[in-house]
């Protein structure tokens, strides 16, 4: 700011300039005894706005990511240029982060066996998928969910690829981590962890890497080379990332584990304020399996829901971050896409609609 007023004063002082664009103030200082008066700028350089601290990814960017982690272009084919491993597993584990918002350290020590099971039908309601207690945040339980497909898709990565790295495998936590944890009689909810029944629940970070699974290798859900645990999706996702804004969109931004539940939860509270989940849970005969799921959807708020899913303590807490995430923006966007699809938007809607959201803070 001061250059700028410097080179203004001299455009004045020039005659190159009718006035300076700035305010002053009349301020004193004292130091060291010496009193001096002067002039003080009062322009400030514009500060970000505190929600553009949060960032999430719009439906075309998100669609864009999780095909480069398949290893495909935005088109849907395969990108002959990228010779990337584990496709299939950063395709699903991406899937299922989009989809059900778990934190990093949740899906990163999430067991093989934690997954849910896969309804024996398709079904538009999203399926539960309880997130244990070792590895949440404050270690409180909490449900989230999963649509189907990302699930199928996680069931067949758990079905080939990752069996075919596991089975038979040589693979022991190094010395550092600790003594190996040998894991008989695994279910769902806990197995034999050396002899000793535990659940799965009571286990921390720690000691969920240094599981070996009956078959070899490890029991997190994510591994790499033969059966070892893989823990390293930060570089996954920032990588993918370059390699999108390198090759097909210079816009694309930075993807941080975190970036993926932001765009879960403004995904989620999209359709939750457009009655999708309510529609399809209406469609759901009280005999179904997701019965339960379904009256949750036709009798709860938009927020609470969403409240539940992130596991916020408070619906205020649940609030306060979707303001951070820019649900103006959101509210906008629908507004025009419902508009469109029933015909109630023309020229002058959309012109008088940019003229109420002038100066409105840009979100990238």
């Amino acid at each position: 700011m001061g250059i700028l007023a410097g080179f203004y004063k001299w455009a004045k002082d020039e005659e190159y300039a009718d006035s300076e664009p700035f305010t002053y103030r009349q301020a004193v200082w004292a130091f060291k005894g010496q009193v001096r008066r002067g002039r003080v700028n009062q322009s400030r350089r514009r500060q970000a706005k505190p929600h553009v601290t949060i960032k999430y990814l719009d439906d075309d960017f998100t669609d864009i990511f999780l095909k480069a982690l398949a290893g495909l272009d935005p088109d849907g084919e395969r990108d002959l240029r990228y010779r990337g491993r584990e496709l299939a597993r950063n395709s699903a584990v991406g899937r299922m982060i989009v989809s059900s918002g778990l934190r990093s350290q949740e899906y990163t020590y999430l067991l093989v066996c934690e997954v849910p099971v896969l309804p024996s039908r398709r079904t538009a309601v999203p399926v539960s998928f309880p997130v244990p207690s070792g590895v949440t945040k404050g270690s409180k339980y909490r449900e989230s969910w999963i649509d189907y497909d990302s699930l199928a898709e996680l069931h067949s990565y758990i079905a080939l690829d990752r069996a075919a790295a596991t089975y038979g495998s040589p693979w022991r936590p190094p010395a550092r981590w600790g003594e190996p944890l040998f894991v008989t009689d695994a279910d769902q909810r806990g197995g034999r962890v050396n002899g000793v029944r535990v659940k799965w629940s009571s286990l921390g970070p720690d000691e969920r890497r240094r599981l070996v699974a009956p078959e070899g290798g490890s029991m997190l859900l994510s591994v790499w080379g033969q059966g070892r645990p893989f823990t390293g999706w930060s570089t996954v996702f920032a990588r993918t990332s370059d390699r999108i804004r390198e090759r097909y969109e210079p816009r694309f931004p930075h993807v941080n584990p975190h970036r993926l539940r932001h765009t879960m939860a403004m995904a989620t509270m999209a359709r939750l304020m457009r009655g999708w989940y309510e529609q399809a849970a209406r469609q759901v005969r009280g005999t179904d399996d997701d019965a339960a799921l379904a009256h949750y959807l036709r009798t709860q708020e938009p927020l609470l829901i969403l409240r539940d899913l992130l596991g916020h303590t408070s619906s205020l807490t649940t609030e306060s971050y979707l303001h951070r995430l820019d649900v103006l923006r959101l509210f906008t966007s629908l507004y025009r896409r419902v508009g469109k699809e029933y015909g109630l938007l023309d020229e002058d809607v959309e012109l008088e609609l940019e003229t109420e959201f002038d100066g409105e803070p840009a979100v990238v």
